[in-house]
């Protein structure tokens, strides 16, 4: 599995964690010791990307579903885009090699 599955996966985990605990608001937040969860670097991404936001109480967290869900748009277009590209490339290749055969 490459690094930015690993990544992808850490970051779900995250977020099926927050929402299990029904930290989805500010004064539902929670710390990341009662959700069983580390502030590594899949945490430190959700809340640059204000995902996971201050919650009312000091050090805690809660999950900004909005932001979650245009951030797994955007990363699907994403995906998609580089899909088209690539088809893209193979076809440009397949067609020039075709042609420089004189099929």
């Amino acid at each position: 599995m490459t690094a930015a599955a690993v990544m992808m996966r850490h970051e779900k985990d995250a977020v099926s964690a927050f929402r299990a605990a029904g930290a989805l608001t500010a004064d539902r937040a929670r710390s990341l010791e009662s959700l069983g969860l580390r502030h590594d670097h899949a945490i430190r991404r959700l809340e640059t990307r204000a995902v996971l936001r201050a919650g009312t109480q000091p050090g805690t967290l809660y999950l900004d579903e909005p932001s979650w869900v245009a951030l797994r748009g955007i990363r699907r277009r994403f995906l998609l885009v580089l899909i088209i590209i690539a088809l893209g490339l193979a076809f440009t290749t397949w067609y020039a090699a075709a042609h420089s055969r004189g099929v």
